[in-house]
């Protein structure tokens, strides 16, 4: 059975964790451009992560599913790093973990659910679509002067 679970300054399996980043991540490789901020990350920059924002795992048992951080702004819950283990992806696993932003978002009484997406990645825009959220903007990376990615907002009632 799948738990969600906050993460807080008792988890200690960063390494594991960032391998599941890059692993999600990894399929975006050679598609999008700038590449992921993914390839960034270390394990002591997501535990400062954690420390900054909201964060949860998906874990069954002792096995990591995936993981979301959240943000919260003035307007809306900013949706980062959400990923999930590839051999996973669409079983319902981004949903429970979207499901916990959700109710993060409704306890800070925050009116919406905001997340960007590469313009590439139109996959990902359809299950977002899917999800509820809508296009709201279009922006491009710093040096790119084309639109790079998408940004989507879910109003939460």
């Amino acid at each position: 059975m799948t738990a969600i679970l906050r993460i807080d300054a008792g988890f200690q399996r960063w390494d594991d964790l960032l391998a599941l980043i890059l692993e999600a991540f990894a399929s975006m490789d050679g598609v999008i451009d700038p590449p992921s901020s993914a390839h960034l990350l270390t394990p002591a920059s997501l535990a400062a992560r954690a420390r900054a924002e909201i964060a949860y795992a998906a874990v069954e048992g002792q096995r990591l599913l995936g993981c979301i951080f959240c943000r919260p702004e003035p307007e809306a819950l900013y949706i980062g790093k959400l990923a999930v283990a590839p051999a996973l992806q669409g079983r319902g696993v981004g949903r429970l973990l979207m499901a916990a932003a959700e109710e993060l978002a409704r306890g800070l009484r925050l009116p919406a659910l905001r997340l960007e997406t590469r313009i590439e990645l139109t996959g990902n825009h359809v299950t977002f679509a899917h999800w509820g959220f809508v296009r709201t903007a279009e922006n491009a990376h710093p040096g790119f002067t084309r639109i790079t990615s998408v940004e989507m907002r879910k109003r939460l009632d």
